[in-house]
């Protein structure tokens, strides 16, 4: 079983159902399809979830459009905003070359 972790905020939203999708750089985890998922809050170390993939897809940031935004994912307000979140996660590394995965997930059970 591989671990997912979320910051505070999204926690609800996965159990709600409003987030089905993440988006992961740098994966080192090689997330593929069927995958089991164990969520963890990433503020308390608490686990709250298992889930499994069901869908992976890659793309450069660059190349990102208002599709790619599909219903389970929070939108950014411009490419600039984009960039500025997933370099608060991941650093200065992060640039529009920097290839994101984008993992569907669906919930199996609460914790």
């Amino acid at each position: 079983m591989k671990t997912l972790k979320f910051k505070d905020y999204l926690v609800p939203k996965i159990l709600d159902g409003s987030k089905i999708i993440t988006w992961r750089l740098f994966d080192d985890k090689n997330l593929q399809v069927g995958n089991k998922l164990l969520f963890v809050n990433s503020g308390t170390g608490k686990e709250f979830a298992r889930g499994e993939i069901i869908g992976v897809r890659e793309k450069k940031l660059g190349e990102i459009v208002e599709t790619d935004f599909e219903e389970g994912h929070e939108k950014y307000k411009s490419q600039d905003d984009m960039l500025a979140h997933y370099r608060d996660y991941y650093g200065d590394k992060v640039d529009l070359s920097s290839v994101i995965k984008i993992v569907k997930y669906k919930l199996l059970e609460t914790l």
